[in-house]
C-alpha cells in the first residue's frame, strides 16, 4: 500500500476504498482464524497484550531480579551443600555474597529482597557434619 491519499479525499473515505478494492481483489480470503471469534474479547484491557502473548507463544519467562536472585541463593546452598571440597563450598557461598551485598547496596527491582549474606562458617560447619564419621 504505496498509495498516498488523494488531495480533498477525507481520511476514513479514502481507507473505505482501499479496503474495499482489496476485498474484491481476495486479499482477505483464507486469512488464519476467519469465521473465528477474535481472542480474549471477554477480558479487560491490556496494553501488554501482545507481549505476554509472544513470551507465552516462544516459551519465553521473565523473572524480576530480585527474585532470580533469590533463586540464584537458594541453588548456591544446594550447590555448596553438594560440593566436593571446603574450598569449593566457602568460593560458591562467597560468590553469593558478593552478589547479594551489591543487590542491597543498590536498588534492585522486584519484590522486597529481603536476602542477607550468608555466615560462610556455618555452611562449611553444615556441609562437614555429614562427612565426619
Amino acid at each position: 500500500m504505496a498509495q498516498r491519499k488523494p488531495r480533498g479525499m477525507g481520511w476514513e473515505s479514502w481507507i473505505d476504498r482501499l479496503l474495499r478494492e482489496a476485498e474484491k481483489r481476495g486479499e482477505f480470503e483464507d486469512l488464519p482464524g476467519a469465521g473465528r471469534p477474535l481472542e480474549g474479547l471477554d477480558r479487560p484491557f491490556d496494553a501488554l497484550w501482545w507481549v505476554k502473548d509472544k513470551v507465552r507463544r516462544e516459551g519465553l519467562s521473565y523473572m524480576p531480579p530480585s527474585v532470580a536472585l533469590r533463586k540464584e541463593a537458594h541453588d548456591a546452598l544446594l550447590a555448596a551443600s553438594q560440593a566436593r571440597t571446603e574450598t569449593e563450598v566457602r568460593r560458591i557461598i562467597l560468590d553469593i555474597n558478593e552478589k547479594i551485598r551489591e543487590a542491597n547496596r543498590k536498588t534492585i527491582e522486584g519484590p522486597p529482597l529481603m536476602l542477607v549474606p550468608f555466615d560462610v562458617e556455618r555452611v562449611v560447619r553444615d556441609w562437614r557434619e555429614p562427612r565426619v564419621e
